[in-house]
């Protein structure tokens, strides 16, 4: 079977939270850290704050959701400019339920909920359509490993 063409991506995490002590004990030590991409800025973050981390920096959980949001997005405005359907705006209240189990868990689901408005006179069907087609051209939606749905409401306007 033939493969495509492959792409790759490299970030450095770094434990800035060292600076204020090691791990002598859960409760003491920060969780911060920095991820670098190369020739891209870099982003600070924490432990979500049911695990003592900052709860005003991001984490790895909001990430992921991010990641499947945006991936979800791109994949339909691409999908949508191929077939000549025109967005005119494109908002998502994406969330996602972790479930915690003994010292690990996992993501059980993750719920897109695009609101996208498309110039008047457009196929609302197919703009509705078009969400699942998304779904399935995502990689980062093909790369996990649990339910990613979308409830994606069309307006006209």
């Amino acid at each position: 079977m033939p493969r495509g063409k492959e792409h790759h991506y490299e970030t450095t995490v770094t434990w800035t939270g060292a600076a204020a002590g090691g791990t002598r004990t859960y409760q003491g030590y920060s969780r911060e850290y920095r991820a670098d991409f190369p020739g891209k800025p870099s982003i600070t973050g924490s432990a979500d704050p049911a695990f003592r981390g900052d709860p005003a920096r991001h984490n790895p959980e909001d990430m992921l959701v991010l990641a499947l949001s945006a991936c979800h997005m791109l994949s339909y405005l691409a999908l949508a400019a191929l077939e000549g359907l025109e967005v005119t705006a494109y908002t998502d209240s994406a969330g996602g339920t972790m479930q915690q189990e003994g010292k690990g868990g996992r993501f059980t689901e993750v719920v897109l909920r695009p609101r996208v408005t498309v110039a008047p006179g457009s196929d609302l069907t197919r703009a509705e359509a078009l969400h699942e087609e998304a779904h399935k051209t995502c990689f980062i939606a093909n790369s996990v490993n649990f339910p990613v749905r979308h409830e994606a409401e069309i307006l006209c306007g």
